[in-house]
């Protein structure tokens, strides 16, 4: 709801929000929304964040680019839309789920879903996110923690932080392209035992060459786990 002293919302966060009405006069419009969205989608699945451009998205739907500015205004309007629509709904969790198994559930799918379209951790965020997506993963979110005897704006700083925990380590294992099996074999070759005591243990008992293994997932796994460990030490002090 909106009074006469309020400012216009922003182009795009209308247009997240379903509230842009389309123009009254001119030609029947030949696109929508959805397909230029999902057109950008399968553009950058394909060929990475940089070949995205408005051209470039209309040239998949068989349109000019001039076409396009009818119902994105630039660039950075498709790049944000983008950011909301490629995480999509939240997962469902149940109610009464404890909020350590909600937080982790929530964690894991969030990990998976960005894990589908790796090329989402190269948009700049130059902005809190703004879109019904992102706010429902952020409600789902904060509504596991909602027996957690902590104040609100701490519930905020603990999921943000589990969030930018899964963004990283996605970012992370997306970009360090190393087999872990090669790796072991070379620093075994060249890490002196005397020197390096701890670290050659370490690598000598290490697991890399189990196949059966996601290695990738397993770690994150770990991690968030250690991380939930603090948080549950974190909310007890409060009574929690």
């Amino acid at each position: 709801m909106t009074t006469s002293g309020d400012t216009a919302l922003p182009k795009v966060v209308e247009l997240m929000w379903g509230l842009d009405q389309p123009a009254a006069r001119g030609p029947r419009r030949g696109l929508t929304l959805d397909q230029i969205l999902d057109a950008a989608v399968e553009v950058a699945d394909a060929e990475g964040y940089a070949a995205l451009s408005m051209g470039r998205v209309a040239k998949q739907l068989g349109f000019t680019a001039m076409s396009l500015y009818r119902y994105v205004d630039s660039k950075n309007t498709l790049i944000d839309l983008l950011m909301d629509r490629v995480v999509g709904e939240p997962p469902v969790i149940a109610p009464g789920t404890p909020w350590r198994a909600g937080l982790e559930q929530w964690a894991l799918a969030e990990f998976d879903r960005i894990g589908r379209h790796p090329w989402w951790m190269d948009i700049p965020l130059a902005r809190p996110p703004r879109g019904p997506n992102n706010m429902a993963w952020l409600e789902t979110a904060l509504g596991v923690l909602a027996e957690a005897a902590v104040p609100m704006p701490v519930k905020l700083q603990l999921v943000m932080n589990v969030s930018m925990f899964v963004v990283s380590k996605r970012r992370f294992l997306r970009d360090l392209d190393v087999d872990e099996g090669d790796f072991v074999s070379v620093m075994a070759r060249v890490l002196d035992p005397q020197r390096f005591p701890s670290v050659s243990a370490a690598l000598a008992t290490a697991a890399f060459e189990d196949d059966d293994i996601d290695w990738d997932r397993a770690d994150f796994e770990f991690g968030l786990a250690r991380l939930l460990d603090g948080y549950e030490v974190y909310i007890a002090g409060f009574g929690g």
